[in-house]
C-alpha cells in the first residue's frame, strides 16, 4: 500500500464531502447520500485486496 492510494482516498473523500453539502444545501438530500454512499463503495473497493492481503499474512504468520 503506497502514499499513492492515501492520495485517492482523500481525494474522493474531500470531493465526496463538496458534493454532499452541495447537494444537501440545494434541498437533494436523496442524491447527497447516493454520492457519499459510491463514494464509499469506491475506497472499499480499492482497500479490500489491502485487508485480505493483512489477513492473509497474518494467518501464514500463526500458521491457522
Amino acid at each position: 500500500m503506497g502514499v499513492n492510494l492515501i492520495f485517492k482516498i482523500a481525494a474522493v473523500g474531500i470531493l465526496v464531502t463538496i458534493l454532499c453539502q452541495v447537494l444537501k444545501h440545494s434541498g437533494r438530500e436523496e442524491q447527497a447520500f447516493l454520492v457519499s454512499l459510491a463514494g464509499l463503495i469506491l475506497v472499499l473497493s480499492w482497500v479490500i485486496p489491502y485487508i485480505y492481503e493483512l489477513f492473509q499474512t497474518v494467518q501464514a504468520l500463526f500458521a491457522l
